[in-house]
């Protein structure tokens, strides 16, 4: 597959406007052919430049328009072109873009009415699942690393108790505590309300013990989901998914999610960490010729359900600016409307496919989604009713950073399988993967549970043994010469430098010294 060549002349009048609006200079992925008056032209394609795809973009439509087969077309059109791709494989049905497509009737139809040269094409790609729930390398984060406004929306936290969570991040933070699993932060927020941790967070507005509360039966719930195996170490290095193969063809990264597709919150979540984890590694580069990668989110609107105002702000002003990173983000779901307009502000690039109107709701959110776009030839609720299934309104940035016209297109067929691949081979490339060594094992080392936990054994023994001596000193003769004072013991020193003392000694140390977080407040990763 490679970058296309100009378009030929096409008929004379606002066909041919369309036509010259895809005319551009640099490299262009292919996405279809111009439709106009009922006809495909062949001779007119629709493209998008490589370089505006850091400028994110909408693949919308109704189920079964499309969608997915867009994402794989311009996933490979990327990888060939040596942009890694990161996509989230929610259905399952997206691990066929490793393998070589099927020939067939249908698809050599599709081709010649698009003017493709269709050949079979597999191209590279690594899978991932979540902490090791279903097939994948195990994509890890620790606690500390996701931070407290990706975890308040998963835990379904509400402003107060965000705002409480928050501060129990900075003390840990602070204390050089590390909170790597979910076991660690329970044994924090315990802590923090017990009668030996409760002054710690007087000074800066305390921790309630109903707060705490709900944070500790929200943590169990979600651990009862399943998410206990997604924190812990090794955490995963977003840099992973920067790859290119050794033929210079991106790599495709396919997380693959049909094993949580009842948990929505989580995997959104995560995905989002992703996103937030890579903003805060890579440098300002500002408009490339090519993007770094490009990141679609499947099923979007899940990450936007029930979001707080803090989540939503922090979205924006990471789509905004990641932007400069050399960052394509690309949501993909079935209405324009679920995506805050803040974000969809930010998308410059649309691929959007059929919309019904069965209902008044429906006719409602098609007419918002038409006076969405640029103005147009097209009666575009006519046409967005009658689009076949592969078929698309599209409108992209120029190479100046201008939208094109609006252009009806007939999609291209993707080279690669529009299917899964057989749950062997998957299974083969994830344990051929060279980071399969490197992530496929859990490591559960010391951290906050581990700490906090022989402090407390430490203060009881230390308890023990002070009422023990003091019930020896009842026994003794009175009058009686006094035994020499024995070295205090180890118990006896941590009670009396107070249980806390000795992770108050590690501030100032590399763990101790309190972590750098980013807009959403994941930790910075340190290299």
């Amino acid at each position: 597959m490679s970058v296309s060549e100009q378009p030929a002349a096409v008929p004379d009048g606002p066909a041919a406007e369309i036509a010259a609006g895809y005319a551009f200079e640099g490299p262009a992925l292919d996405l279809g052919a111009l439709l106009w008056d009922g006809e495909c032209h062949p001779d007119a394609p629709i493209r998008i430049p490589l370089a505006v795809l850091n400028r994110h973009g909408l693949v919308a439509g109704a189920t079964g328009t499309g969608k997915t087969k867009t994402l794989q077309l311009i996933a490979e059109q990327l990888s060939a072109n040596g942009v890694p791709v990161f996509l989230a494989d929610i259905k399952g049905d997206v691990s066929g873009v490793s393998a070589p497509g099927q020939d067939g009737e249908r698809v050599r139809e599709r081709a010649a009415q698009v003017g493709q040269e269709w050949r079979a094409t597999g191209f590279p790609c690594e899978f991932y699942g979540l902490g090791g729930t279903g097939p994948g390398i195990p994509v890890r984060a620790t606690v500390t690393g996701f931070g407290p406004v990706l975890l308040s929306k998963v835990l379904q936290l509400n402003q107060t108790q965000e705002q409480s969570l928050g501060l129990i991040f900075h003390y840990a933070d602070s204390k050089g505590l590390e909170l790597v699993d979910l076991k660690d932060l329970r044994a924090v927020v315990a802590f923090l309300v017990a009668d030996t941790g409760k002054a710690e967070l007087k000074g800066i507005g305390g921790l309630s013990t109903v707060t705490a509360g709900v944070i500790l039966r929200s943590i169990t719930a979600f651990e009862q989901q399943g998410a206990g195996d997604f924190f812990g170490e090794p955490e995963f290095d977003t840099s992973e998914f920067l790859r290119t193969a050794t033929d210079g063809r991106g790599v495709v990264s396919v997380l693959e999610l049909p094993s949580v597709q009842d948990k929505p919150q989580l995997f959104s979540t995560f995905l989002m960490w992703m996103l937030a984890d890579l903003f805060g590694d890579l440098p300002e580069v500002g408009d490339l010729e090519k993007p770094k990668l490009v990141f679609f989110f499947d099923e979007a609107h899940l990450l936007f359900a029930g979001a707080s105002k803090a989540f939503l702000e922090s979205i924006t002003q990471t789509v905004r600016l990641i932007r400069s990173k050399g960052v394509g983000v690309f949501f993909v779901t079935q209405t324009p409307k679920d995506v805050p307009s803040d974000v969809l502000a930010q998308l410059g690039n649309r691929v959007q496919h059929a919309l019904r109107a069965f209902t008044p709701d429906d006719a409602k959110a098609l007419k918002a989604t038409v006076r969405t776009f640029p103005h147009s030839p097209y009666d575009l609720e006519e046409v967005l009713t009658g689009l076949g299934t592969g078929e698309a309104v599209v409108t992209v940035l120029s190479e100046r950073g201008a939208p094109t016209p609006v252009a009806a297109t007939r999609l291209r067929a993707p080279e690669s399988l529009m299917g899964p691949v057989d749950a062997a081979a998957l299974d083969a490339a994830v344990k051929g993967s060279p980071l399969y060594g490197r992530y496929a094992q859990a490591v559960d080392r010391e951290s906050a549970y581990e700490r906090l936990t022989a402090e407390q054994q430490a203060a009881e023994a230390a308890a023990l043994e002070a009422a023990a001596a003091e019930e020896a000193g009842k026994d003794r003769p009175r009058g009686g010469a006094r035994a020499p004072k024995p070295e205090p013991s180890l118990a006896e020193q941590v009670v009396g430098s107070g249980i806390f003392t000795s992770l108050a000694r590690s501030i100032g140390t590399q763990l101790g010294r309190e972590i750098s977080r980013s807009i959403f407040g994941t930790a910075r990763r340190r290299r």
